[in-house]
């Protein structure tokens, strides 16, 4: 390294480079951002905090095998932490989509912490006499293990994240299930009106929807717990001792509270990226339900004057600069787009993981920006959902009311105590007179205004099946 005022000069395989004098990167970090101006955003955070510890299991690991001093480790040791902290986001910079597999994230992560460790040693950037990113940072380690790692160790982190937030909205809608309980409707199939039910027990079927993409998730973390961490450039563990492959899994483990373990075959666990198409279709099953949901939100409280208008949502924000007095379904449609976005992910990490040859998978950074994506849109969807729409959405019961009292879609109610040719000629007068089933049903002496109320109550809508009538 020689120094040129602001700047000093590193060197690589290639050539000479300059590079701010302050930077925490090095010259392999610089060409990354030379080659890949392609997503403009740098690597997703969690994968550079989970690079962090898997850099931290690797120095332990290699400092327990005398591979340097006590001082050293400790600054290497501190600069990975510090890493694993978020504390050093802003110095990883590469591109988020860029080729090599991955290295320009690792090198980038290498000479950060390279660079760190000479500053609590007292060494100005760039000194990489006394802490190299290659011969230190780097040791006994590839790209093609500590890459799949870390996105192993994020991936799983941020599923716990999304859990919680799934957790949290399968509760939102379990407590309307209860508030809502008693606000009996119509039923719809194909967009027609079909047969009574409440709002309590269409909201009980998006809390048992979320529930089950909780457990989903919940063990999908099973997926990813299997890490080649030690198998180095394609599987065999070449240049890395035998002791340090047999250790560092272990270390890794006690560092993340992650349950990880060492593939048994690092060859296929190197080569082969299916876990994260498993995962990302788990993530994929929870956008459609998502989508279903918030569209099925949008449409019942569409109008509010002219559509369905069942249910009120909080209003957000104004809705139109034309159109006074209107709101939009605003969180709804935001939740949507998430989940097209998620299912578009799903398609990109399919391929990508596809596109492995032979050894190496080099398209990860795009399944990690893909995979990671989707893990944060999700998380942001599921916390918007219930805050602003399901926990404070309320019910139109004159609405319902009215619906039900007017609609054909009771006649169904009505048809095991007048039958199915009263019922459907009652049915039929309903369509052609405009008028109201229940006084129609009730002027023609074909039920009791009592017996209509009790036919289409909460209690007599919601039990599963009717009483056999008794044959004299």
């Amino acid at each position: 390294m020689s120094d040129m005022g602001d700047y000093r000069t590193e060197k690589d395989l290639l050539g000479e480079m300059s590079v701010p004098c302050d930077a925490l990167y090095g010259i392999h970090t610089v060409r990354a951002r030379e080659n890949f101006p392609l997503a403009g955003r740098p690597v997703h955070r969690a994968l550079v905090h989970a690079f962090g510890a898997v850099k931290l299991a690797c120095a332990q690991t290699n400092r327990e095998l005398g591979c340097w001093d006590g001082e050293k480790g400790l600054a290497i040791e501190t600069a990975c932490t510090e890493m694993m902290q978020g504390q050093l986001d802003g110095h990883v910079i590469v591109d988020a989509l860029q080729g090599g597999a991955g290295t320009s994230t690792n090198m980038n992560v290498n000479e950060v912490l390279a660079n760190r460790a000479l500053q609590l040693l007292g060494h100005a950037p760039g000194n990489y006499d006394f802490v190299s990113p290659l011969e230190d940072i780097n040791r006994h380690q590839s790209t093609n293990d500590t890459f799949p790692t870390a996105l192993k160790v994020a991936g799983i982190l941020q599923l716990r994240l999304l859990e919680t937030e799934v957790v949290a909205l399968l509760e939102a809608f379990q407590g309307q299930e209860k508030k809502l309980a008693h606000v009996v409707k119509i039923g719809r199939t194909q967009f027609q009106d079909a047969a009574l039910t409440t709002l309590g027990r269409e909201m009980s079927a998006y809390a048992d929807a979320f529930g089950r993409d909780r457990w989903r998730i919940y063990k999908c973390e099973e997926r990813l717990r299997v890490v080649n961490l030690g198998g180095t450039a394609i599987g065999t563990g070449v240049a890395a001792p035998r002791q340090y492959i047999f250790k560092v899994v272990e270390k890794l483990r006690g560092i993340t509270g992650c349950g990880l373990a060492r593939a048994e075959n690092l060859i296929d666990a190197t080569q082969n990226a299916d876990a994260f198409v498993e995962v990302s279709g788990i993530l994929k099953a929870l956008a459609v339900n998502l989508l279903k949901i918030a569209g099925d939100l949008r449409f019942l409280s569409s109008g509010p004057d002219a559509g369905i208008g069942e249910i009120r949502l909080p209003h957000r924000q104004a809705g139109s600069s034309i159109m006074p007095g209107k709101v939009n379904p605003v969180i709804p449609e935001a939740v949507s787009q998430a989940a097209l976005v998620v299912m578009s992910n799903d398609q990109t990490i399919a391929q990508a993981c596809a596109m492995g040859q032979l050894e190496l998978n080099p398209f990860l950074p795009l399944v990690a920006d893909a995979l990671l994506g989707s893990l944060d849109l999700l998380r942001g969807a599921c916390g918007i959902f219930r805050r602003f729409c399901v926990e404070q959405m309320e019910a139109n019961e004159a609405r319902c009311r009215q619906h039900v009292e007017n609609s054909t879609a009771s006649v169904t109610a009505l048809v095991g105590s007048i039958g199915y040719q009263r019922a459907t000629e009652l049915a039929r007068q309903v369509a052609s007179t405009g008028r109201g089933l229940r006084e129609l049903a009730i002027e023609q002496g074909l039920v009791t205004e009592e017996k209509f109320d009790e036919l289409v109550s909460p209690q007599s809508v919601t039990r599963l099946g009717t009483p056999i009538k008794k044959v004299p």
